[in-house]
């Protein structure tokens, strides 16, 4: 089995229960895991959409069953190299995809996303492997 990170929008669809049967197949077999950034939008998210405690509940035990990247000096550098080699390309890219890309490539991981668009230039030009949601 392999490690497959889930962008915010591929977790929030598993969470849901509303993600594409492809998508769901292309993951089945795969150790499925979130980055720091990714636990802090679904919080946000759902403090945002005022859930109701049971629904809280669920969404910790979802994140109970994901492996949780954590934030390191590595990935702080990496996400700098990022920033700045995006902004010297002339094409900033925004702070949390950077800090999801730098989770992944610190870790050599595939990154799943409904946003491939987002994440072009990071697969372009720093080597990130996407898989399309």
């Amino acid at each position: 089995m392999s490690l497959v990170v889930l962008d915010t929008d591929v977790a929030s669809s598993l969470l849901r229960r509303r993600t594409p049967p492809a998508t769901v197949r292309q993951l089945a077999g795969n150790n499925l895991a979130v980055t720091f950034v990714t636990v802090g939008e679904l919080t946000k998210w759902t403090l945002v959409r005022r859930w109701r405690p049971r629904n809280l509940a669920t969404m910790r035990d979802f994140l109970a069953e994901l492996v949780v990247l954590p934030y390191d000096t590595h990935v702080a550098a990496r996400w700098g190299e990022l920033q700045a080699y995006a902004q010297l390309r002339g094409w900033p890219r925004p702070v949390n995809d950077s800090w999801i890309a730098a989770c992944c490539l610190i870790r050599d991981l595939p990154l799943a996303t409904f946003n491939i668009k987002d994440f072009v230039d990071f697969a372009e030009h720093e080597g990130l492997a996407l898989l399309p949601g």
